[in-house]
């Protein structure tokens, strides 16, 4: 059972030593418990919203000059009195302030209990207070923008608009029910197959758009793969324009994978280096062929790199045509072009990306192809983009619902209609939180750091 009469206490910003800390209180007597320990103005009689310098004290003792902030509810993060206590960022200070609080009746607040509170009072809802713990963790610019769209309540919005036009027709079926004996229709089949159609699309996208969402939250799992001494590991140097991974003439150099990240127009790639592809010569060059196939099979883009001066076409074919993954997007890149005649340039198979990764020729250009193969134009708009594994599982038992619902429309009963009809609804809610349980409400919050 979710408690929430009582006050709770914790930093609020990261652990360890720093300029500042700040201590966050929540909780119906989250202004008394400080104005208890702090000497200065009565802080019971400020107004919301307003800041004030004192100390804070135990008995006679001084603990630290501080400013205190003062968020009056509803008007603050958790619907609940707040209080923000900015001390200096000693971790002897701040442990002595938050044992003192806690002395003088707050508790120690949980792991993202007050965004839970902010939850249970209204203050958003559940996949907006997901999104609260994306935005925290988010690396790149493209997971920030996501983040901030669906705390936002973009996909919030989206599904309640849907979910209420299914309640409509929920409600009309369930009066049929009433009206059994009668026999009367008052839920139009017709309007109601239109309406499922409908929000069948809106599902379908964005269940579709998961893979994208979760790559940019996640980053995008590229390898780079190809013969030994094609020139990958300076490719791999090259766009990330350090010497990261050593450079050799000598064939099977890298013998275990490289990993990087690389960030281009915001979105993250996970680069992997790997070695080459080939008939091993020993045991532990084996492994590493072995490792590369399958850091190949578990990528989202693999960016194959071959010598455009040595490879024959038909090795060059062999390795596409083994190298091909379902789920996995494929760029060929003709490497070495600083050593190639005009003819031999003329020769490379028109989807092949020029580069020279020894002289930096065409990185830009190859990072723009990068960018473009994994995003596909879905970033133009403000597209809702899913991004939680347990929003994706919703959506989908919610599509296998309401199929079920177009499947007898026509041939069953009406009690059967509103039975698949209150599961999609269940599905739909469970993501808002409209449904929800305390186990589910535990293992979400859970995962959040304890000031927040």
């Amino acid at each position: 059972m979710i408690h929430q009469e009582d006050t709770i206490v914790a930093l609020a910003t990261p652990a360890g030593t720093g300029a500042i800390g700040v201590i966050r209180l929540s909780g119906p007597e989250a202004i008394k418990i400080a104005n208890s320990v702090f000497s200065g103005k009565d802080l019971t009689k400020q107004a919301s919203h307003t800041i004030h310098f004192g100390n804070i004290v135990d008995g006679d003792i001084i603990l630290d000059e501080v400013l205190v902030s003062l968020f009056v509810g509803p008007r603050s993060y958790t619907r609940e009195n707040v209080v923000e206590i900015s001390c200096h960022g000693s971790a002897f200070i701040i442990e002595s302030i938050i044992k003192l609080l806690i002395k003088n009746g707050a508790r120690s607040a949980k792991a993202g209990e007050f965004t839970l509170r902010a939850f249970l009072n209204g203050q958003m809802d559940l996949s907006q207070a997901e999104a609260v713990a994306d935005l925290i963790a988010s690396n790149s610019k493209a997971s920030q923008q996501v983040a901030l769209q669906q705390l936002r309540g973009g996909f919030s919005n989206q599904l309640q608009q849907l979910r209420e036009q299914l309640v409509q027709f929920a409600s009309l079926i369930e009066l049929e029910l009433d009206f059994a004996e009668e026999d009367v229709e008052f839920a139009n089949r017709d309007q109601l197959k239109k309406l499922i159609y409908e929000i069948t699309r809106v599902i379908t996208a964005l269940i579709q758009s998961f893979e994208l969402g979760n790559a940019i939250k996640q980053g995008i799992n590229t390898v780079i793969a190809g013969r030994p001494n094609a020139g990958k590991s300076t490719l791999l140097n090259a766009l990330l324009n350090e010497d990261r991974a050593i450079v050799s003439h000598i064939p099977g150099t890298t013998r275990d994978t490289i990993e990087e990240v690389l960030n281009i127009q915001g979105i993250n790639f996970r680069l992997t280096d790997t070695a080459g592809i080939r008939e091993a010569t020993d045991a532990i060059e084996q492994i590493g062929v072995q490792r590369t196939m399958e850091k190949i099979s578990q990528s989202a883009l693999l960016l194959y790199v071959f010598d455009a001066e040595e490879i024959t076409p038909e090795e060059l074919n062999n390795d596409i045509e083994s190298l091909q993954k379902p789920g996995v997007t494929l760029l060929l890149v003709a490497n070495k072009l600083d050593l190639l005649s005009s003819q031999q340039i003329e020769a490379l198979p028109p989807s092949a990306i020029q580069v020279s990764a020894k002289e930096k020729q065409h990185i830009d250009e190859l990072k723009k192809k990068i960018y473009s193969a994994a995003v596909k134009d879905q970033l133009l708009g403000n597209e809702v983009l899913v991004t939680n594994i347990r929003h994706l599982e919703a959506l989908q038992k919610t599509e296998e619902s309401l199929s079920r619902v177009l499947n007898g429309i026509d041939n069953v009963t009406s009690d059967f209609l509103s039975m698949d009809i209150k599961q999609a609804l269940h599905y739909l809610g469970e993501i808002t939180g409209a449904v929800t349980t305390d186990d589910l409400l535990e293992n979400i919050f859970s995962k959040f750091c304890i000031g927040k």
